[in-house]
């Protein structure tokens, strides 16, 4: 299985477009820069073997796969598996090799590897040579193998992974589960993450960019090389051309700074993210020996304690979600359309922000931010120098935090989406009288590499960090759920700046419903009602509470609550532990993923998707649960439940109508208890209730706005399940070998109604240009392999995941189950 990798000219309508205006201006003979190579397909894979760096082994029982790869999230669940990191075989020592040839024209360029990130204390040979480590497993990093290579001859390269037991809080996947690149470049050339790009003064008639290009000469001689710059405009049209002549001394690295203006600038902001780019070449005796690109947004930001948060000038209120990186089903290898598709979940539900809880995001992530209009708060660590957990962070926090810290900025400074850099999550350093020390340090490295923005940390001690000055040394201040505290704060820290950086840890499972509605945590179901009532953790609370807290303190930047998605692992409140507990979380078993948000694992709304809309977004829409399948409790009063931004709701059981309520008049009450509230009812004004009893049919919610009929939502009582319906996100997917289409599962009666309680198993087959990528249910406590081709429906619904090849085409999709109707859906492949 060798690869072999000849020269790459760049072909894109950019550079095409570049070469014709540069060749006005100067002599251009040829172009020898190389576009990075995709360095993903035909790797080697094992567990649990000796050696596998070395050049002679035998490689038979190694199997073959692509990149990106979570080794754990092939299963199988496991009770002997931590439940906090989702009951799957997320540690051990695995090897990936591959084999590959560099072209012998090649000897005189600089070759490197660059990895995404690999899961977890990375070690890499090149023919048997050691060439270096990363042990933090969310940061990206490069490796120059040029005095290793055997140009014209088979090379191998070895990559050892090897994460321990109680090294992560959550699912952190197994493997090198990012992208991976191969790059060969001339001796005169931009690095990784060589340029900087600012935009320090912003109206509406013109814009000033600045452009710090970082040029290596690794040759023997100085060089004069010209620097050519050119800026793209959302349209495709050049905006901006310029030419530098550089010196380079030998062996050096020399930093060019560009500054340009923009006539009439499109801006990046929420409604319309308009991303520029600015392509750098390089030109060396007539010869192009680099050709970089860096996408980037023109806007302003400022953080406030008169004004809040400003982008362009206009207040921004964060309406924002944490998330962690897996991906539900298809577990931590990254995936574009999957992160997409998660995104835009969120902003459906009227999110803004996102918090990358608690490390790094994959580039993949921040480029769906910049797309789509997403603020993004980066997180560098959930450990500083005291461990939460045995083998986490701390242990190499000393040798790795700066270059980890620095190296992540570099990474993710271009993007406009970006607006604060958090140092750090519930540090255990806030209890300490010299955690401020670390703090100013982190805090200093922070504004040393990008002066532009602020920095922040998520708070959850209190008033700890206050009393110990840690929150003196960051730029805005996050609180983990102490939303009562915000104006106390902030009256006795009158120039501080406060946001909450967690919010809620509400826990629900999917079309769950426990009556009578009760304090109790637990249930003998292993699941939680989704009347959003019944908290997790004992800091926890309903998401009223937070938004009362908000209208109370509008100087408050807004919040993140604590999770957008489900994830893998952190099963609270089942055989949960606090967040600075060794141990295994297995005591509720099977409960193995989270329970926290408003959207499962599989990307399906739970109720609370709704309540958050009803605040967030305002497209008239209303909401109303639980379901209304009650059987054997006729007669019985089942609260009713409406959600909607417009003025009021009417309640319509089998067309009666049970009467209007009035948001912000008539309140409900809920069951509550966390820090600053005694155990009792709190009176909600966003949610409108009923109490009705039950007789099967119908129940229908109309919403009005300004008296007139602006929304409403109808539930039928679902008959006997009798079929499946299949319903894909899109109709045409990319025949690229990566691209994702989510199809939905739902089992109904016979009039196409959901069934809510429906467990059927579902059997699927895929004919065409696709391969059943992974399966899921939302089901927190199944143990049911993703990576399968049948699952049962958790409460009427299930999901198929399909990953299409190169080949373009149709792909079918049957499901089957006995004694309900199949269903067949066709996406094409282009």
């Amino acid at each position: 299985m060798t690869t072999t990798y000849t020269k790459l000219v760049k072909k894109s309508i950019l550079f095409l477009a570049t070469l014709a205006l540069f060749s006005c201006n100067s002599s251009i003979e040829k172009n020898t820069s190389i576009a990075d190579l995709d360095f993903n397909k035909n790797w080697l894979f094992i567990k649990d073997t000796l050696n596998g760096e070395k050049i002679d082994l035998d490689e038979s029982q190694w199997r073959k796969l692509d990149l990106p790869h979570d080794w754990a999230i092939e299963g199988p669940f496991s009770n002997t598996n931590n439940a906090r990191t989702g009951g799957l075989p997320v540690t051990g020592e695995a090897w990936y090799r591959k084999h590959f040839t560099i072209d012998k024209k090649h000897q005189n360029k600089v070759i490197s590897i660059e990895f995404d990130g690999a899961m977890n204390n990375a070690k890499v040979w090149l023919n048997g040579d050691y060439i270096g480590e990363r042990p933090y497993g969310y940061i990206g990093f490069e490796f120059n193998l040029s005095h290793y290579i055997n140009f014209g001859k088979d090379n191998v390269i070895a990559v050892q992974l090897s994460p321990k037991d109680l090294s992560a809080r959550w699912y952190p996947g197994a493997g090198i589960y990012r992208n991976v690149r191969l790059k060969i470049n001339d001796g005169i050339h931009i690095p990784q993450w060589g340029t900087y790009v600012t935009t320090p003064k912003i109206n509406k008639e013109k814009a000033k960019i600045n452009i710090e290009t970082k040029i290596i000469n690794s040759y023997n001689t100085t060089s004069s090389v010209v620097l050519k710059t050119n800026i793209i405009a959302p349209n495709g049209n050049i905006v901006h051309q310029q030419e530098q002549d550089v010196t380079i001394n030998k062996k050096t690295v020399s930093k060019v700074n560009v500054t340009a203006e923009i006539e009439n600038p499109s801006l990046w902001d929420l409604k319309t993210p308009q991303m520029y780019t600015a392509e750098s070449t390089l030109i060396v005796d007539g010869n192009i020996t680099d050709v970089y690109e860096t996408s980037f947004g023109i806007r302003t930001i400022k953080v406030d304690k008169e004004t809040g948060f400003t982008l362009n000038g206009k207040h921004i209120k964060f309406q924002g979600v944490c998330m962690h990186h897996d991906q539900g089903p298809l577990g931590a290898a990254i995936n574009f359309r999957a992160k997409q598709r998660q995104l835009e979940i969120m902003k459906s539900m009227g999110v803004n922000a996102l918090r990358t809880s608690h490390n790094p995001p994959s580039p993949e992530i921040l480029k769906v931010c910049d797309e789509l209009g997403i603020v993004v708060i980066v997180e560098a660590f959930d450990e500083w120098k005291l461990g939460k957990v045995e083998n986490g962070y701390h242990l190499y926090f000393d040798k790795w935090h700066e270059k980890d810290l620095r190296d992540m900025i570099k990474r993710d400074r271009n993007h406009p989406s970006v607006i604060m850099w958090s140092i750090g999550n519930e540090i255990l350093e806030q209890s300490r009288k010299d955690g401020w020390k670390i703090t100013k340090e982190l805090n200093d490295i922070c504004h040393d590499e990008d002066p532009t923005r602020p920095t922040t940390i998520g708070f959850n001690y209190f008033p700890a960090p206050f009393k110990n000055k840690l929150a003196n040394y960051v730029d805005v201040v996050g609180m983990n759920y102490w939303p009562e505290e915000y104006g106390n704060i902030l009256r006795d820290h009158p120039d501080m700046i406060v946001y909450g950086s967690e919010t809620s840890s509400l826990t629900s499972s999917r079309g769950v419903y426990h009556l009578p509605i009760d304090y109790h945590q637990q249930h003998h179901t292993n699941h939680v009602s989704s009347y959003d009532v019944i908290v997790g953790p004992p800091w926890a609370y309903a998401p009223d509470v937070e938004f009362d807290a908000l209208a109370k303190e509008p100087r408050a930047l807004g919040e993140f609550i604590w999770t957008g998605f489900d994830y893998l692992g952190e099963p609270t409140p089942y055989g949960g532990r606090d967040n600075s507990t060794n141990g295994y979380w297995n005591d509720d078993w099977p409960s193995r993923s989270s329970y926290f948000a408003p959207v499962d694992l599989c990307g399906f709304p739970k109720d609370r998707y709704y309540l958050y809309q009803s605040q967030w977004t305002t497209e008239p829409m209303v909401h109303v649960l639980p379901h209304w399948n009650w059987k054997g409790q006729e007669g019985e009063n089942i609260p009713v439940i409406a959600y909607t931004n417009c003025d009021e709701v009417e309640l319509f059981v089998n067309g009666k109508s049970f009467g209007k309520k009035i948001k912000g008049k008539d309140v409900t009450e809920i069951p509550s208890e966390y820090h600053g509230f005694k155990k009792g009812m709190y009176k909600s004004k966003y949610r409108l209730s009923w109490n009705v009893p039950y007789q099967p049919g119908n129940i229908k919610v109309v919403a009005y706005k300004n008296g007139k009929e602006a929304a409403s939502k109808q539930l039928f009582t679902a008959g006997k399940p009798a079929k499946i319906g299949l319903i894909a996100d899109r109709s045409q997917i990319k025949a690229n070998g990566v691209d994702l289409s989510y199809v939905t599962v739902r089992v109904e009666d016979k009039d196409g109604n959901l069934c809510p309680n429906a467990n059927n198993t579902i059997n699927f087959s895929v004919e065409g240009a696709a391969t059943l990528a992974a399966v899921g249910n939302g089901d927190q406590t199944s143990l049911a392999s993703f990576q399968a081709n049948q699952r049962k429906a958790f409460n009427g619904l299930c999901l198929a995941v399909l990953k299409s090849t190169e080949k373009s085409g149709k792909i079918t999709l049957t499901a089957t189950s006995k004694e309900l109707e199949s269903a067949t859906i066709t996406i094409s492949t282009k």
